[in-house]
């Protein structure tokens, strides 16, 4: 079941890459849990699926794009949840992720409930 877990979590981080790379903020927020607490420094903190997407779709107004993650790390957090932290890259700006937790939810697919990351540099 542990092995599950992680590949569910594995699956979403994914598809939120694959959602953020084709421009969708819709898609991104759709891999956050309903209640999920987002901590984008130095933006700020965002709280629900709505608030979520709004941030994402600003991003990408923006003009980010092409996310990408080295280094990525993942941590049993219970026995439905993985946690992930990695560094990352846009095609405009780099940063950490210092966590985000990956959980199943009832629907049986793992979406995040707190994620928190930091915008470290432009490129």
């Amino acid at each position: 079941m542990t092995q599950s877990i992680l590949n569910r979590s594995q699956q979403g981080i994914a598809a939120w890459q694959a959602a953020f790379n084709r421009q969708d903020a819709k898609g991104c927020a759709d891999q956050y849990a309903e209640d999920a607490v987002m901590v984008a420094k130095p933006f700020g903190t965002f709280k629900g699926r709505e608030q979520i997407q709004a941030f994402w779709q600003n991003i990408i107004d923006q003009g980010f794009h092409s996310v990408d993650y080295t280094d990525v790390q993942w941590n049993k957090h219970s026995e439905v949840s993985y946690t992930l932290s990695s560094n990352w890259t846009m095609n405009k700006a780099y940063g950490v992720v210092h966590k985000e937790v990956w959980e199943v939810q009832s629907d049986d697919k793992s979406r995040l409930i707190y994620d928190e990351f930091e915008v470290l540099g432009e490129r």
